[in-house]
């Protein structure tokens, strides 16, 4: 009596080396390619290649499950290598059995283990024109319907994708630009379009892994029975009837189990593939979908019921049917109804509350704008037609992006408002609810700056620009190419508000650096220098003398980007002097290098000297020790020395010269509070400030 063989037991060593390598996914995956090619090699036993094919089928339900769960196609980018590895281990089982079944298929049916005789006798009932028939189906299936199918949505998708990226990048940018979204967010979008492109172009590659899956599967059941044959009749001696019965057997149940688990892995292909814009699960998707339409279940139901009562036709499947989906029908539209209902009541609660008049809270008419420009309704096309000129709020968002690398914060966020009280032609631009400056502009025209005043032979309107006072005219845009031949300065209204905003920007920037601002440029600009800003601040200095330093740098047209540099100059001054003017001083001497350069004309500093009398005069004039120390000097004498800066700059003003007026360290501070009240744009720089390297051009001096 034959006993039935014993299952094989994995030793205990062998499930703990297992457990020990769950962490280690890279091993393990390794680990299985590398058995998927010992398969192509080595021969497998029997208990062994019924273990990989239940791998398989097991492989292949849980890919099909995941496919079906998740939310959109990205979840599973690795689909591709999976469907690669997953093609090779079906080979290599394909590849194995076929060892057996040739090598002891004369033995009987239980030759290749016993997942095939199972699909051999079980499936096919031992018949093999059933189960060639059955296999023959499957393969018709999977190669004509599915696989087909799949690779055709992929290549298309593929193709649609990268044609769509420059669109998808452009709105990306736009976005970025509005200052909608942030530049971490902006790097992710990217990222997404950019592994979305590759996941369908992988996928559509990967479909030819299933396609060639499919033509081996026919070739290696072809081979298998007529090799079979061969073997069995002329090597074995068995009869030919016995051997066709036993090899086709055989065969086709080799055929049949891998060609299940190759039918549902191309099912998964073409789920994920097809799934495209819809999102969330396959199930949930469909269901939502579908179920807007009860209507389309009426329908059917009364169909599937006329067909009932059809004569020859089965009463009760049609009927079933035809009342399931008359139920359905019937349950969907009174949820409709529900639902369209409780949404007019939420719209009338929403109307109601809209109509009660409701007081805007005491505190939001507190809030000011930093930067706020109003326009009158004339101008209005300004940003809201793009088709004339550019855009307005574009032209803004370009200056403070600008802005931001010349100086090395963001400006406040510029709010453009019309204003009905307001001249149709006319703007305002107001700092911190204060006017500052406001001009008039004529739409659909363009400004010539005529710097000279003379007649330039133009037609137009004589005014006068707004920003610099310069005389100027307003043209046709017809004569563009005409003023531009004579060498002639032209812009446009937009271009004339935003340089006009760039000056009043530039003389108020100092003012414009808040406190929150300072806060947001030490904690997410300079992430960089973490350690230094813990460092300093609070431990030496507190946000708002680094603020006020920043401030003090700022109101003299220097960059604030260098703050490595500008922290350690803190760090440094602050061991020595609490005093935020004498720190500001030794941290201009640290960015000496940067001050240098930015004030290098043709490879020198032009420089007005500070005359000796004068450097006298400034010293004996400071009284007071240490942090105390302060300029008492007398008007009479003020005023002497301001007229002798104003009658040097004239002069060299008219030669074409701007130079910068060199003092020495200790008297900078005192000399650059007189100047900037009568000269604001003059730059006073002190030795310390020049670097080594610099080369100096001497005009003269002050005496």
């Amino acid at each position: 009596m034959a006993t039935a063989p014993t299952r094989p037991q994995i030793p205990a060593k062998v499930g703990a080396l297992i457990s020990r390598m769950g962490p280690g996914r890279d091993l393990a995956l390794a680990l299985g390619v590398g058995a998927i090619i010992a398969m192509l090699i080595l021969p497998m036993p029997g208990w062994l290649l019924d273990m990989g094919l239940a791998l398989s089928i097991t492989a292949s339900v849980l890919i099909l499950m995941t496919a079906l769960f998740i939310e959109k196609p990205l979840q599973l980018s690795s689909f591709p290598t999976i469907l690669l590895i997953t093609t090779m281990l079906r080979l290599g089982l394909n590849l194995a059995s076929t060892r057996l079944i040739l090598g002891h298929g004369h033995e009987g049916h239980t030759a290749a283990g016993g997942v095939i005789a199972a699909f051999g006798e079980f499936l096919m009932g031992g018949q093999t024109v059933i189960g060639l028939t059955i296999f023959a189906i499957l393969v018709v299936i999977n190669f004509v319907v599915i696989t087909k199918g799949a690779g055709r949505i992929a290549e298309v998708a593929a193709r649609f994708s990268l044609d769509a990226m420059p669109g998808k990048q452009m709105a990306i940018d736009a976005d970025l630009n509005a200052g909608t979204i942030t530049e971490a967010q902006a790097r992710e979008r990217r990222a997404d379009i950019e592994a979305e492109s590759g996941f369908y172009g992988a996928m559509d590659g990967a479909s030819k892994f299933v396609k060639g899956d499919a033509v081996a599967a026919l070739l290696i059941t072809g081979i298998n029975i007529v090799v079979g044959l061969i073997v069995g009749v002329a090597i074995h001696g068995v009869p030919f009837g016995q051997a066709f019965t036993t090899y086709t057997i055989l065969t086709v149940g080799d055929g049949l189990v891998s060609q299940i688990p190759a039918l549902i892995v191309s099912t998964a292909a073409g789920l994920l593939v097809s799934k495209g814009g819809v999102v969330g699960k396959t199930g949930a998707a469909l269901g939502d979908q579908l179920g807007r339409f009860p209507k389309a279940f009426g329908i059917a139901g009364a169909l599937m019921g006329l067909l009932a009562l059809m004569p020859g036709l089965p009463f009760v499947p049609f009927a079933t049917l035809g009342a399931g989906c008359g139920w359905l029908a019937w349950t969907m539209t009174r949820k409709a109804d529900a639902q369209a209902a409780a949404l007019r009541v939420e719209e009338a609660a929403e109307q109601a509350r809209q109509a009660a008049p409701v007081e805007e809270p005491i505190a939001r008419t507190l809030a000011i704008d930093a930067l706020r420009i109003e326009l009158g309704y004339g101008l209005l096309p300004l940003i809201n037609d793009a088709s004339a000129e550019p855009r307005l709020d574009d032209q803004v968002r370009a200056l403070r992006r600008q802005m931001a690398v010349d100086y090395g914060f963001v400006l406040p966020s510029v709010r453009i408002l019309d204003n009905m009280a307001l001249q149709p032609n006319e703007y305002i631009v107001f700092i911190k609810e204060t006017e500052i400056a406001r001009g008039e502009l004529r739409i659909g025209k363009l400004l010539v700056i005529n710097a000279s005043g003379q007649d330039i032979g133009l037609s137009g309107e004589a005014t006068q620009e707004p920003v610099f006072k310069l005389p100027a005219l307003w043209i046709e845009r017809e004569m563009r190419q005409e003023a531009g031949f004579r060498g002639l300065t032209v812009v446009d209204c937009g271009t004339v508000v935003t340089t006009h905003l760039t000056e009043i920007v530039k003389d108020n920037i100092a003012d414009l650096l808040s406190y929150a601002e300072t806060q947001k440029l030490l904690d997410e600009v300079h992430k960089d220098s973490a350690k230094l800003i813990a460092e300093v601040v609070p431990a030496r200095i507190s946000i708002s003398g680094v603020q006020r330093i920043l401030q003090n740098l700022l109101g003299e047209g220097v960059s604030i980007r260098d703050m490595p540099t500008i922290l350690e100059g803190i760090a440094e001054a602050c061991a020595v002097t609490a005093n935020l003017t004498h720190v500001t001083e030794h941290v201009r001497a640290r960015l000496a290098r940067q001050i240098s350069a930015q004030h290098t004309l043709d490879g020198t500093i032009p420089i007005v000297a500070l005359g000796l009398a004068w450097d006298e005069a400034f010293a004996e004039a400071i009284i007071g020790q240490g942090d105390e120390r302060h300029l008492a000097m007398a008007p009479s004498q003020l005023q002497a020395f301001i007229a002798a800066v104003r009658d040097t700059y004239d002069r060299l003003a008219a030669q074409g010269e701007i130079p910068c007026l060199l003092t020495s360290p200790a008297l900078r501070p005192f000399v650059r509070s007189i100047i900037e009240r009568v000269r604001p744009a003059t730059v006073v720089l002190s030795q310390n400030e020049v670097h080594p390297r610099a080369r100096l051009r001497s005009l003269g001096s002050i005496g």
